[in-house]
């Protein structure tokens, strides 16, 4: 939506979304199941994450353990497993990394 402010014609810009992990504004977020989907939470509660924090929360947490400890958001971020990755997402620019579960893992 365009506004008026002294002649000149400003056009508001959408702001970027907003990580539900590591909370930073990034160019586009993801949708994870904090039930995963295979433990039953196909129809549950989501979060927004940025790629590179649901990759590393699947990486790092298997599904049981994320089904049984880490049901709401605040308790993800709490997660001990997650601590070290977090404190270095939170200070890097970083929109995409690669660090997928191995198919035999």
């Amino acid at each position: 939506m365009a506004r008026r402010r002294k002649g000149i014609i400003a056009k508001s810009v959408p702001e970027e979304p907003q990580c539900a992990l590591c909370l930073r504004r990034v160019g586009q977020v993801t949708r994870h199941h904090l039930v995963p989907r295979e433990e039953g939470g196909k129809y549950g509660p989501v979060a927004d994450l940025c790629q590179p924090c649901h990759s590393t929360v699947h990486l790092l947490l298997p599904n049981k353990t994320l089904a049984q400890q880490y049901g709401t958001i605040e308790a993800l971020r709490e997660a001990e497993e997650l601590q070290k990755y977090l404190g270095w997402i939170r200070n890097n620019r970083v929109e995409r990394i690669s660090n997928r579960r191995g198919k035999y893992k």
